[in-house]
């Protein structure tokens, strides 16, 4: 029996030295503790105490934001598909309608930025249908949640940080600062460190109010694309057909318009590229057999703001019903 004994004290120890591991291991700290660790740690220094007193009474977890962050749907659209849904017939008449409505404004801010408002009005339509959808969660409680939570962490304290330096800065209140669920803002849908480095108050009241000031807005928005890297003269690109899809899908380099030409590659209604001397890259939707989309440098700009060739391509295409659009300017 001394191999039974043996058995029962090898079993009894493996269990003892698990218990022990299991209860060493160091329990996450509640939420609330961890916004009171939080203020005094990394906000004592930086911001005044009636700052403080207002994050710690009102910043809550969010379990959604949570959720939200760890199950984003793989996007499964076409283009095709993902474009009859972002750029309606419905979605272009509004912005024909706010172009219109906003073109003095526009106007102006194009003479300062030199960025085409027929961009801006794309932009602000695809992400948020010109200011309708700009997010209904408390952008503070939502990165605080997010850095708690720590998949993202180092990224999103950074973020919570700006947004906390964006209310000490009178721009917006902390409880009217609502976005997205993981933080981007307004209805230019800025993350709070876009915000820093280019929102705009154009309209001179101290405040960068890229919430409600439609003018702060497309300045903002204009300033962002100038930013990096804009080019005026240019348009975005354009939808292309080409006759032999194994002439030029190996090309995934920028070649100018004559070379692709060369290629074989025309554009959509079949007729020739222009002639200017421009580089572009193709972009060859999956599914498709013979068409694509030629895009040149400031596509590469658009897709800063949203690192999405499907995004890219809704705003040049939004953009595009919006050519031909020139209005005269009130002198009133």
């Amino acid at each position: 029996m001394v191999w039974y004994k043996l058995l029962i004290s090898f079993i009894l120890t493996v269990f003892l030295t698990l218990n022990s591991a299991y209860s060493s291991k160091p329990v996450k700290k509640n939420f609330n503790q961890f916004i009171l660790e939080f203020s005094e740690n990394k906000l004592s220094k930086k911001f005044d105490k009636t700052l403080i007193k207002s994050f710690v009474k009102n910043t809550k977890f969010i379990k959604r934001v949570v959720e939200l962050d760890r199950s984003q749907p793989e996007f499964k659209l076409t283009l095709a598909e993902y474009l009859n849904k972002v750029v309606t017939k419905n979605r272009i008449k509004k912005a024909k309608r706010k172009y219109k409505e906003n073109y003095k404004t526009l106007k102006e801010i194009e003479k300062h930025f030199n960025v085409q408002p027929r961009f801006i009005v794309a932009l602000w339509g695809i992400e948020t249908d010109f200011g309708r959808v700009t997010g209904f969660f408390p952008v503070v409680s939502s990165l605080a949640t997010l850095v708690y939570d720590g998949r993202r962490g180092s990224y999103f304290e950074k973020e919570l940080m700006h947004a906390l330096n964006i209310i000490k800065g009178g721009h917006i209140k902390m409880e009217n600062m609502k976005g997205s669920w993981a933080g981007a803002m307004g209805q230019c849908q800025f993350m709070p460190s876009s915000f820093i480095r280019y929102a705009i108050d154009w309209d001179k009241d101290k405040k960068k109010d890229i919430w409600n000031t439609k003018k702060d807005v497309f300045a903002s928005a204009s300033n962002y694309l100038k930013s990096v890297g804009w080019n005026h003269n240019q348009t975005w690109g354009r939808k292309v057909y080409f006759k032999n899809k194994k002439n030029v899908v190996k090309f995934k380099k920028w070649l100018e318009l004559k070379k692709w030409s060369e290629l074989g590659v025309l554009k959509d209604d079949k007729t020739d590229l222009p002639t200017v001397k421009i580089k572009a890259r193709l972009i060859i939707p999956k599914n498709s057999k013979n068409s694509g989309y030629l895009v040149y440098n400031n596509f590469e700009s658009i897709l800063n703001w949203n690192r999405s060739n499907y995004f890219g391509i809704a705003v040049g295409t939004l953009s595009d019903h919006l050519l031909n659009q020139n209005l005269k300017v009130s002198s009133r």
